[in-house]
């Protein structure tokens, strides 16, 4: 099963961030739920602070697709951007290294995440798919439904998606366990039951 972080943990690891570009990185991933290789393609015109949604372009098997942009990671971006001015890519390679108009290497992003796990103490294997996971089993924990969260994800089968229906602590207790529902006699009533002896 995947692993997946509880809101605190998600709200630790971003904290932990090592610099503004990292945080700005590790909220994009889990505020979208983008794959790594999504997140280095993606560009700065992708980000549409007037319709408030983030297009993901080429996603997996080349389709896009356009996920909600929250308030809190426009915020983010914005104070990112001041800082950094990038042109095309929103996550550049830094100047000097591989050029300005080359995207971060999807190696860049997994450290970012592995440094923030280390510096807020999450012992769990913590990588950038690890925000995905966490997002879609949030979303599902927050009410929305299996297809939305199918459509948000890129998922081109359902079947990739019911996972998250495992990992989902409300949906596994929401569900009635069948022998509450029965109208069966009550313990005292039973031969051989303590309740019985102590009535």
């Amino acid at each position: 099963m995947p692993i997946i972080l509880s809101q605190e943990e998600v709200t630790q690891l971003i904290d932990a961030a090592g610099n503004l570009s990292q945080r700005a990185m590790l909220m994009t991933l889990y505020s979208t739920g983008m794959r790594r290789s999504e997140l280095v393609r993606l560009q700065v015109s992708d980000i549409d602070s007037q319709h408030m949604v983030v297009h993901v372009r080429l996603g997996k098997d080349s389709k896009d697709r356009d996920v909600p942009l929250s308030s809190k990671l426009l915020e983010t971006l914005r104070e990112y951007w001041r800082l950094m001015k990038p042109k095309d890519y929103l996550f550049p390679s830094r100047v000097g290294r591989r050029g300005p108009d080359v995207p971060v290497t999807p190696k860049a992003v997994w450290h970012a995440c592995r440094g923030a796990a280390q510096r807020a103490d999450i012992r769990k294997r913590v990588g950038p798919h690890t925000l995905r996971h966490s997002y879609a089993t949030h979303l599902l924990e927050s009410g929305a439904d299996l297809r939305t969260i199918q459509l948000l994800l890129g998922h081109a089968d359902i079947k990739h998606t019911t996972v998250y229906l495992h990992l989902s602590q409300r949906h596994l207790h929401a569900v009635a366990n069948p022998p509450d529902g029965l109208s069966i006699s009550d313990l005292s009533s039973v031969s051989g039951s303590r309740k019985k002896q102590t009535k």
